[in-house]
């Protein structure tokens, strides 16, 4: 298991500060049947966290990193959610994976691997695309809505609260940072179910082809993983259906969307990203 980290930390005075505020956001949220925007922002900055303990971000090519940006402000300014609580954004991991992961609140993490492997930017934009969609369909407060309705953990949570003396306090702390365990856990471990990764395949091409990219993308970017996975230890393997699967599920959806093929157009953008 990874250890619980937040982002935004400074100093220790900036640490707890950070903490305070997305355990009483956090708070709140256990308290209601459902996550409002708030509530997964400050999930998502405590998921993005432990993604940056586990990766650097890549920082030489700023320009790279907001062209990434734009391609995602693309996307979701023709998505049917485009206001969230904070902005959307995208920051390159300095390794040599293949991969990519979001995390609730609009946090898209892509590695550089990644990057320089795609041959055009609308392969990139499916990526995004793909992390979007779990995002917009709430894939990982879905698994803590599951999450905090078991009893072994809710059981788990009052012992640590009667065990410290602040049964509340203490409750509340552990069913934070379980909630952030669980998100890290589908992403560097578990994976999303595979029918979660076909609904958010099949929102990537809806998203693609609101923006005027090309859907098809999608299958290429999947037959380029075909052909990446093998040299791929385990953390791409871990987390997504085999390519073959998505492919098949892929290509009948990209036919549904009429979508005029401006590749051609975006060619030189891509190669002086």
């Amino acid at each position: 298991m990874l250890q619980i980290t937040f982002l935004e930390a400074q100093t220790p005075r900036g640490t707890q500060s950070f903490f305070d505020d997305a355990l009483s956001a956090m708070d709140r949220a256990f308290r209601q049947e459902e996550f409002t925007p708030e509530d997964e922002y400050y999930l998502g900055r405590a998921v993005a966290a432990n993604i940056l303990s586990v990766y650097k971000p890549y920082t030489a090519n700023p320009e790279l990193t907001r062209y990434l940006n734009r391609i995602c402000q693309t996307i979701v300014i023709n998505s049917v959610q485009p206001v969230i609580f904070k902005d959307y954004s995208v920051i390159i991991l300095d390794s040599r994976e293949f991969n990519a992961f979001s995390s609730p609140g609009g946090h898209i993490f892509v590695t550089r691997f990644l990057v320089e492997t795609v041959a055009s930017e609308d392969m990139l934009a499916s990526v995004i695309a793909h992390e979007l969609a779990h995002v917009m369909l709430k894939h990982s407060t879905g698994i803590i809505d599951d999450f905090r309705l078991n009893d072994e953990m809710a059981a788990l949570a009052k012992k640590a609260g009667d065990l410290s003396g602040n049964t509340e306090a203490a409750a509340r702390l552990m069913s934070f940072r379980n909630s952030v365990s669980a998100v890290v856990d589908v992403l560097f471990k578990n994976g999303y179910s595979q029918a979660q990764e076909f609904e958010a395949d099949r929102e990537a091409v809806a998203l693609l082809a609101a923006a005027d990219y090309y859907p098809a993308a999608l299958v290429e970017m999947l037959q380029l993983l075909q052909q990446v996975q093998p040299s791929q230890k385990e953390r791409f393997n871990a987390t997504h259906p085999s390519p073959e699967q998505r492919i098949a599920n892929v290509t009948g959806w990209v036919y549904l969307y009429r979508v005029e093929d401006t590749r051609s157009y975006r060619v030189l953008r891509f190669k002086n990203r």
